[in-house]
This record gives structure tokens, C-alpha cells and sequence, in this order.
């Protein structure tokens, strides 16, 4: 570790609704970097919208410092953003990140805070994350973007989490990266963390655990079904994959999850459908298209027979949240 290395002040920016798990997990790393290494090797200052506290999506209140336009100088700004990050308004937001990224600030995001920093342009042309929930929205507002599933993304001077504890792992890894690799041990043990997880690991809990089912050929299917959305596949095309007959795959399904393969994948569909609902402002038949639905009758029916409401009601309920 270089004892002369200047201290980093980084300013974590407050969207209301904020997710207090990622804040924390990603604040903590930075205090405990310093008392470990006997040395100030990071400071920070917390921003909201207009300078008053900051209230997270658990309604706790977090006292600032400042407002975000009154930002300034500093060496790394990490947005920390929470739920419906798609609904506020984020332009004095923007207009802080720009600037203080033109003056040479790296930029970062915890949880949805990638969101904001897609709006203000600071992710072109880097790899970038966010949580499972919001990725399908987030690529639907910004089709350009190359935006990953893993738990973090450290690209040059940008870096995304998917919140939660990902925060965590993220930190560690930019203080291993800063400091080295005994300050970064010494902080996971004092985090009780017992390692720092690869970037690459995955987001969500894996597959066989979610469904509490061990039986590859239809662990295979599922898998098979989440990554054919937009452009649904056949029960038979879904059979022949994993050398079943339609009937066999029928009976694999009602024997360890209850129900047909058909009502499965249309449950996947759905919920994808009610993501783009809640995160983007996708037309409705756009919406539709995209969860793989030809028909907007259709799609909407099985959307009220699901969810109890309509696609439309969806969107208002979105709305008022």
C-alpha cells in the first residue's frame, strides 16, 4: 500500500427512496479501510436533491451535507438510488454528475443508481450492472448499453453494483485495487464478510434452489424459458431440447412443480412484462411484444387472470407509488 497515496473523497448522491443496504454496504467498506490502515485513506460527503435529509426506501432519514448542485471537487461520486428510480426527476442530479465527472471524478452507482448514470450519458460505451429486477427496464430505456447480470462492474472509471450486499464486494474490490490486498482482507474480516465475491458471480439465488427442484432436464427447460421471452419457443421446441416427448415434459412438470410447462413459462412472461410496466414508459403493445405476446387481447387477459388488474392499472399503480 503507497502511505503517501492522497486521501479520496467520494460523495455518495441520495436519490429519495434510496436503498439503505446498499448505502451502508458501501459506506462501511470505506470507514473500515481507514481503521484498519491506521490512516485516512478515504472521506466522504452525503448530497440529497435539495440539500435536506435524505429519506431511504426503509423511511429512515440520512442527514446531508449539501444539495447536489452545490457538489464540488471531489474524486469519486457514487449515486445510491432504490426503488421507481425511473419515475423521479433527476435532472439537477444529471447536471451534478456531468460536471463533476468533466472535472475528472470517477463515477459509480449502487443498486439502481445506474439507472441515473445511464441518463446522464456516463455510461456510453462502458460494461455496466444493476439489479435483476431493473435490468429488464433499464435495457429497454437504453438499448445501446452493454448491461450485464453480474454481481459488479468495475470498468475504468465507472462502477455499477447490483446493490443490496453487492455493494460490499464492490467496495472491497476497489479498495484491494487502491490500497491492496492486505487492507482489503483485513476489511472483509472485519465486515465478517469471509470473502469478497467475483464480479462474475451471479446476481440471484440459482435456479435449483428458487424452484426447489433438482431435476436437470427441467432445471434445463426453465433456464431454456427465461432466455426465450420476446420470441417465445413451442412446448415441442422446449421437449426436443432436452430429448423428451411433449407428453414427458408434461408429466416433469406436474410432478415437481404442480402445474404444465405452459403455465410456467407463462408466469415468466408476465412478470418480465410487469417489470417493463413498472420501469419504463414502453407503450403497453410494446410491452406486450417484448414479453413475447402477439395479441394485445390476449396479453391482457392473462395479465388480469395473473395479477388481478390490467397492464393499464400496472402502469397507474406504478405511477402512484
Amino acid at each position: 500500500m503507497d502511505q503517501n497515496r492522497p486521501v479520496q473523497i467520494i460523495g455518495f448522491m441520495l436519490v429519495h427512496d434510496f436503498s439503505m443496504i446498499a448505502f451502508t454496504a458501501a459506506i462501511e467498506p470505506l470507514r473500515l479501510a481507514n481503521r484498519v490502515s491506521g490512516a485516512t485513506l478515504y472521506q466522504w460527503r452525503l448530497y440529497s436533491a435539495n440539500g435536506l435529509d435524505a429519506e431511504a426506501s426503509n423511511g429512515v432519514k440520512v442527514s446531508v451535507e449539501q444539495s447536489f448542485a452545490q457538489a464540488r471537487d471531489m474524486d469519486a461520486v457514487v449515486v445510491c438510488a432504490g426503488v421507481d428510480v425511473q419515475t423521479i426527476d433527476h435532472r439537477a442530479l444529471v447536471a451534478a454528475l456531468r460536471r463533476l465527472t468533466k472535472f475528472g471524478a470517477s463515477a459509480g452507482a449502487v443498486c439502481t443508481g445506474a439507472y441515473v448514470l445511464a441518463k446522464a450519458g456516463l455510461l456510453d460505451g462502458y460494461r455496466s450492472t444493476i439489479h435483476w429486477e431493473n435490468r429488464p427496464g433499464m435495457q429497454a430505456d437504453f438499448p445501446e448499453l452493454e448491461i450485464g447480470e453480474d454481481l459488479f462492474e468495475i470498468d475504468r472509471d465507472r462502477f455499477t453494483c447490483a446493490g443490496g450486499v453487492a455493494a460490499a464486494d464492490m467496495m472491497l474490490s476497489l479498495i484491494k485495487r487502491d490500497h491492496g490486498q492486505a487492507t482489503a482482507e483485513a476489511v472483509t474480516d472485519q465486515l465478517i464478510h469471509h470473502r469478497v465475491r467475483e464480479a462474475s458471480e451471479r446476481q440471484r439465488i440459482d435456479l435449483r434452489t428458487r424452484l426447489g427442484v433438482a431435476h436437470p432436464k427441467l432445471l434445463r427447460v426453465v433456464t431454456l424459458m427465461e432466455q426465450s421471452i420476446e420470441r417465445p419457443l413451442t412446448m415441442g421446441q422446449f421437449a426436443e431440447s432436452v430429448a423428451l416427448s411433449n407428453r414427458q415434459l408434461e408429466r416433469l412438470f406436474w410432478k415437481h412443480l404442480g402445474y404444465p410447462p405452459s403455465k410456467h413459462y407463462l408466469k415468466i412472461r408476465l412478470e418480465h412484462a410487469c417489470q417493463l410496466l413498472r420501469q419504463t414508459a414502453m407503450p403497453i403493445l410494446s410491452v406486450a411484444m417484448a414479453s413475447g405476446f402477439n395479441s394485445a387481447s390476449y396479453f391482457s387477459q392473462s395479465y388480469i387472470d395473473y395479477f388481478g388488474h390490467s397492464p393499464s392499472a400496472e402502469r397507474k399503480l406504478a405511477v402512484v407509488g
